[in-house]
C-alpha cells in the first residue's frame, strides 16, 4: 500500500487545492501516472503515483485545500474495475478510514434506524459537501441542507458551514403589517467564486499594503527619442533577430542600470537585515485570464536587447498557455508592470512579495510640454517607482525614477552599456 503525498511545490508555497482527481476509487494506475492536479498559488502541479496498484481512497474532495506532505490518496494492490464508489465528495470522513465492506454494508444499518432518522440521514446524504465540511456540521450540529453555498456545483464548503453557524439569528416575525420579506438573493446578481489563484493575489496584495512602508513617486518621460530609434531599427532588428523591438527591453536595460546605481532598490527585507542582491533578475507582469503572473527575465545585466526581448515574449506565451513553471516565477529581484497596454495613465502599482521596488509604466500620451521657452507636442508617458520606506529613502527612490528618466530619453546611452 503506498500514500500519495502533497508533494515540495515551491519555498514559499506550503498548500495547494485538490483541482481534479484524474483517477477515482477502483481505477488501475501505473507508477509515475498522474493521479490528482493541484492548483497552487502561481501554476498548476499534476502529481504522480509512485506505485503502480488500484486507487483505494481519495482523502480530499476537489475544492479542498491541502497541505505540503499531506496525505490525499491511497494506492494499494489489486486490479481495478473502474469503478467510483469511494468518491470523497458523497464519502463521510467519519468512515475515512473505515473498510469498504463497512461503508457497503451501512444501508443495511440505516434499516435498522428509526424512520425519522433515516428520512434525516437521506436528506443530508444527497446535500454535495466536502468531507471536512460534513465533519464541521455534524459538530455543530447543523443540518447541511440549510446551508447556503457560493459554489457553483452547490458543494459546501467548511467556510459556507462556517458563515451559517456564525449567521445573526433571525429576529422573531414583526406583525404583518410592518414586516417586510427579505429577499434570498437579488436575481441581477450573480455570485460567482473567487479562483484559488485570484484569492491568493487578493490575500497577498493586502497582506503587502498591511506590512510595508509602501510609498509611490512619480516622474514622466519624454518617449520623442527612443520611438524615433525603435521605428529606425525595428525592421532590421526584426530580420537580424527574429524578434520585434519593444519598449520593454529599453526600460529592462535602464532598469537594471539604474538598480546598480541604487542597489537597495534591489534589496530584500529579512528582520532586522537588508539583503543586497548582487544579481538582476527582473520580473514582468503578464495579464492572464486568472490574473497577473510575474515571469522572471533571469540576469539581464547578461542580455542584450533581442534576448531580453525573446526572454519576455517566450514567458508571456508560456503565461497565456497556463505552462508557466514555479521556477519561472521566484527569486526575482524588482519587478515592472506595464498597465500602458490597457491605457492606463498613472497608477500605484502594489510590491511584488518581498521585493522593495516595482516600476510602473503607463500609456504614452501626446501633450504640450515646455521646450526651452517653445510649447510642442511630445509623446510622454508618466511612470511610478512603488518602494518600501522602510529599505529606501526619498532620495534614492527620486534617484533612481530620474535615471530611468534620463536613461530612455537618451537611449543610444543604454546601447553604449549594452
Amino acid at each position: 500500500m503506498a500514500e500519495i503525498k502533497v508533494p515540495e511545490l515551491a519555498e514559499s508555497i506550503t498548500e495547494g487545492t485538490i483541482a481534479q482527481w484524474l483517477k477515482q476509487p477502483g481505477e488501475t494506475v501505473e507508477k509515475g501516472e498522474f493521479i490528482v492536479e493541484l492548483e497552487t498559488d502561481k501554476v498548476n502541479v499534476e502529481v504522480i503515483s509512485e506505485e503502480a496498484g488500484v486507487v483505494q481512497e481519495l482523502l480530499a474532495a476537489e475544492g479542498d485545500t491541502v497541505q505540503v506532505g499531506q496525505v490525499i490518496a491511497v494506492v494499494g494492490e489489486g486490479s481495478g474495475n473502474g469503478s467510483t464508489t469511494n468518491n470523497p465528495v458523497e464519502a463521510d470522513p467519519a468512515e475515512a478510514d473505515a473498510p469498504v465492506k463497512k461503508v457497503q454494508e451501512a444501508p443495511t444499518q440505516q434499516m435498522t434506524s428509526a424512520p425519522v432518522a433515516k428520512e434525516e440521514s437521506s436528506s443530508i446524504d444527497r446535500t454535495i459537501a466536502s468531507p471536512a465540511a460534513r465533519k464541521l456540521a455534524r459538530e455543530k450540529g447543523i443540518d447541511l441542507t440549510a446551508v447556503s453555498t457560493v459554489d457553483p456545483m452547490g458543494r459546501v464548503r467548511v467556510q459556507d458551514v462556517d458563515a451559517h453557524s456564525n449567521a445573526p439569528k433571525q429576529a422573531p416575525a414583526a406583525p404583518a403589517a410592518a414586516t417586510v420579506a427579505p429577499k434570498a438573493e437579488d436575481s441581477r446578481v450573480k455570485r460567482e467564486k473567487m479562483s484559488r489563484r485570484r484569492q491568493t493575489i487578493a490575500k497577498r496584495l493586502l497582506e503587502v499594503k498591511q506590512s510595508t512602508a509602501m510609498l509611490t513617486t512619480f516622474n514622466e518621460i519624454d518617449m520623442t527619442n527612443v520611438m524615433a530609434l525603435r521605428s529606425r531599427k525595428k525592421d532590421k532588428f526584426f530580420e537580424v533577430h527574429d524578434v520585434r523591438l519593444g519598449f520593454m527591453s529599453f526600460f529592462t536595460k535602464a532598469v537594471t542600470s539604474a538598480l546598480k546605481k541604487y542597489p537597495y532598490v534591489n534589496a530584500e527585507l529579512d528582520g532586522d537585515e537588508v539583503l543586497l542582491k548582487q544579481f538582476y533578475d527582473i520580473g514582468i507582469a503578464v495579464s492572464t485570464e486568472e490574473g497577473l503572473v510575474v515571469p522572471i527575465v533571469r540576469d539581464t545585466n547578461h542580455k542584450n536587447f533581442a534576448e531580453i526581448e525573446a526572454n519576455i515574449g517566450e514567458l508571456a506565451k508560456k503565461a497565456r498557455d497556463k505552462k508557466l513553471q514555479i521556477a519561472d516565477m521566484t527569486g526575482g529581484s524588482f519587478t515592472i508592470t506595464n498597465g500602458g497596454v490597457f491605457g492606463s495613465l498613472m497608477s500605484t502599482p502594489i510590491l511584488n512579495g518581498t521585493q522593495v521596488g516595482i516600476l510602473g509604466m503607463h500609456t504614452i500620451q501626446k501633450r504640450p510640454v515646455a521646450i526651452g521657452d517653445e510649447v510642442q507636442i511630445r509623446p510622454m508617458m508618466y511612470v511610478a517607482l512603488s518602494y518600501d520606506h522602510r529599505v529606501i529613502d526619498g532620495k534614492d527612490s527620486v534617484g533612481f525614477l530620474k535615471t530611468i528618466k534620463e536613461l530612455i530619453e537618451n537611449p543610444e546611452d543604454l546601447l553604449l552599456e549594452s
